[in-house]
């Protein structure tokens, strides 16, 4: 078969998404190479200040960046971590005394006016403001007393890829560099990226399963949880599939009930701690005859319906995150072009989400 015309490739669906989605590796690359020395400054500077504790603050995929943030800062910093309410500045007009305060803001864009205002409000109120963000001349970096450019290059696709893993590379270094620590668990991430995504086949066979979809469950627990999140935001934005994102913990709190013998269920199984707290919902997913599909360790796929394994043994649990949204990040873009629609053009969304 001859290679596609540049015509053709122009009208391919997904060109946009995939072509970015294949791009990660190089960003990742190129946040530890030139990114990294930044980050582990502004993380010094932060870090002589002593922030009692920390408050995130961000929308759609970002938000699942900066849950992750609330994560590393809790369980590698033992600082108290929340995702704040914007609508309680914005809206309210809220005067929190955030004195000690370190305010984290994530944002693609860093365009979205109540991002930009509810940090402009934090600094006004005593907070240590810093802004991660794909675009280091944005408003939001501006309002900002420090920046972190996540050096992810220009994203043209609506759903975010490639913003999203550099984001969260961005966050573990910076989190890292406010203990005194220099990051080097990420160096195996680039390379292992790259073998991830060269297994698109197996990811297009997994598609299958989802095609006719009416509604999925995703979910983990620990460090996975935010990936769970993250996935069920690909799947709804691209295939507009209602995928419903649950800590495995909640999901035995009730959720469990509406799993049968036909509800897809995707466990994210990060090897370590999280893994290991999931085991009992993996068990009692299977016990009602769930349609189990396993993203994480070979062991935890074979024992599932089916699944991906991950290439995470030995690799740090706190990064793992950063390898585990790619199948997934690949499985609502070939779900999406098995249903026939666009993944390059969801309904309804603009790049700049302009929310005040």
């Amino acid at each position: 078969m001859s290679a596609p015309t540049p015509a053709r490739q122009i009208l391919m669906p997904g060109r946009i998404m995939s072509g970015e989605m294949a791009e990660q590796p190089a960003v990742l690359r190129r946040i530890l190479e030139r990114g990294a020395p930044r980050i582990r400054a502004v993380a010094a500077k932060v870090a002589a200040r002593d922030p009692r504790f920390v408050l995130l603050t961000a929308r759609g995929t970002s938000d699942n960046a900066a849950l992750y943030a609330k994560y590393l800062i809790e369980v590698l910093l033992g600082k108290p971590a929340g995702l704040t309410s914007m609508s309680t500045t914005t809206a309210y007009g809220a005067k929190p005394d955030l004195t000690d305060c370190l305010v984290i803001t994530v944002s693609q864009s860093g365009g979205s006016p109540d991002l930009v205002a509810s940090t402009r409000a934090a600094r006004e109120a005593g907070a240590i403001t810093v802004a991660v963000t794909n675009n280091p001349d944005s408003p939001l970096a501006e309002v900002s007393e420090f920046h972190i450019d996540v050096l992810a290059g220009p994203e043209k696709a609506l759903p975010a890829t490639k913003t999203y893993t550099a984001e969260l590379l961005a966050l573990y270094l910076f989190v890292e560099g406010l203990r005194g620590g220099d990051g080097g668990a990420a160096t195996v991430l680039p390379d292992l990226a790259e073998g991830i995504l060269a297994r698109g086949a197996e990811v297009k066979a997994l598609a299958g399963r989802y095609r006719f979809a009416e509604r999925m469950v995703i979910t983990s627990r620990g460090y996975g949880y935010p990936t769970a999140r993250e996935a069920a935001l690909k799947l709804m934005e691209t295939s507009y599939i209602p995928a419903l994102a649950y800590s495995g913990a909640d999901l035995l709190h009730g959720p469990l009930a509406m799993v049968d013998n036909i509800s897809p269920v995707i466990a994210i199984v990060t090897e370590g701690k999280g893994g290991e707290a999931l085991q009992p919902v993996l068990d009692r997913l299977r016990g009602r005859g769930a349609d189990l599909v396993v993203i994480g360790p070979q062991a935890q796929v074979d024992a599932a319906s089916a699944g991906f394994a991950l290439p995470t043994k030995g690799v740090a649990e706190e990064v793992q995150p950063i390898l585990e949204i790619l199948p997934l990040q690949m499985l609502a873009y070939e779900v999406t072009i098995a249903r026939g629609q666009d993944p390059d053009a969801p309904r309804a969304l603009a790049k700049v989400t302009e929310t005040h």
